[in-house]
């Protein structure tokens, strides 16, 4: 009898164990952000449309802008309405990074339904950035929009030699003004002819609205994709990495041997500044090997969280050990990128709910909502 009532205690205690492991997988720590649901027969938002025309500058001749893919967007509050800005690529090589990429315009009053421009708001030109973005072109974008109100955008010039994060500002999101490599003129131009994409403003919420922050009277930014790195400005245009003694970049977190983020930890969003810290969502790549997290699809992109000092931007506190987000959806797993990704760029703080705006397998945009009232839970594990 001892035998059996002992026998039963410990299974208790597995069956306990195993509920509370579960229990933890279903839930994300207090400082993150999340879970975030994908509305129900929404996504894809914004697909592939070999209809639209535009008169390319630099080629003078029409081409089928958005013929191939749509995908990576970034995204901003603008007159009441989310605005999308996507990246598209034409059909004008095979191959992801061999094609032209310029970007879309997609706005929406309620966040999941959106009305698009029939010719592209940025792209290459015969201007002073040609040399950077031609012929590969502007990529990836990244938006936010200051107090008082001028939109800068961050994203890869993409001339297929080597990649830069090159800035421009707006007003409406429409015209823009470039204003070429953002390390430019930092340490004698030392960073400039380095790759280097993904930048995440540091932003907050002021009176309801999502905009630029200053901490200790200068703009802060992550940018990286292989480990993730900070810089500063004064005026969002000139920016300066943040480096070692030794001038090295100083690197603030790095892929991990074995969890989801293995190759890579690539910046997404506008970072957000919380009562808790400052929270960076970013892209992790799997590694396609052995040393990759086996429990997800090797070389796909899943989302991951992590938190910093809001006091001290480069103090790294902690990061999710699983993804919040991956690849679960059909289209999130087929097209110019089938191992799968969510790739997040886009994040607008829009009635009192977050939009999360990604990258389906490079080929699609899709959306997720995060209600802090009602949140969801994060993508199961398995």
């Amino acid at each position: 009898m001892n035998f059996i009532v002992s026998r039963l205690k410990v299974v208790t205690l597995l069956l306990f164990f195993a509920n509370l492991c579960v229990a933890q997988q279903s839930r994300l720590p207090e400082w993150s952000l999340g879970g975030f649901e994908r509305p129900a027969g929404i996504n894809p938002i914004i697909s592939p449309d070999s209809t639209t025309r535009f008169l390319d500058p630099v080629l003078n001749k029409y081409v089928g802008w958005e013929s191939n893919d749509t995908f990576n967007p970034g995204a901003a509050l603008y007159n009441g309405k989310i605005v999308v800005l996507y990246r598209s690529e034409d059909k004008s090589g095979i191959g992801i990074g061999f094609r032209t990429s310029r970007l879309g315009y997609a706005a929406s009053a309620d966040g999941l339904h959106f009305k698009r421009d029939k010719t592209p708001v940025f792209y290459p030109a015969n201007d002073s950035q040609k040399k950077y973005e031609w012929p590969g072109g502007v990529e990836d974008p990244r938006v936010a929009v200051t107090v008082n109100g001028t939109y800068v955008v961050f994203y890869t010039q993409w001339n297929r030699d080597v990649p830069r994060l090159g800035v421009a500002t707006s007003k409406d999101l429409k015209h823009w003004t470039k204003h070429g490599p953002i390390f430019e003129d930092a340490y004698k131009g030392k960073f400039v002819n380095i790759p280097h994409k993904s930048a995440s403003i540091i932003t907050k919420i002021v009176n309801g609205k999502q905009v630029v922050a200053k901490i200790k009277g200068k703009y802060w930014m992550y940018w990286g994709e292989l480990h993730v790195y900070a810089a500063t400005s004064t005026n969002l245009v000139d920016w300066k990495p943040v480096v070692n003694a030794d001038g090295l970049l100083t690197e603030l977190f790095s892929p991990r041997k074995g969890y989801f983020d293995s190759e890579l930890t690539e910046c997404g969003p506008p970072a957000i500044m919380t009562d808790k810290g400052i929270v960076l969502l970013y892209n992790g790549k799997n590694k396609g090997n052995q040393d990759g997290d086996q429990r997800f699809t090797l070389n796909s992109y899943c989302a991951g969280q992590a938190l910093f000092d809001k006091n001290d931007p480069i103090k790294f506190i902690t990061r999710l050990d699983e993804p919040f987000m991956r690849p679960m959806a059909s289209f999130e797993k087929s097209g110019q990128y089938p191992a799968g990704t969510v790739f997040l760029e886009g994040m607008v703080y829009f009635k009192k709910k977050w939009f999360l705006y990604y990258g389906a397998a490079d080929s699609r945009v899709c959306v997720a909502v995060y209600d802090p009232a009602k949140p969801s839970k994060p993508d199961p594990i398995n």
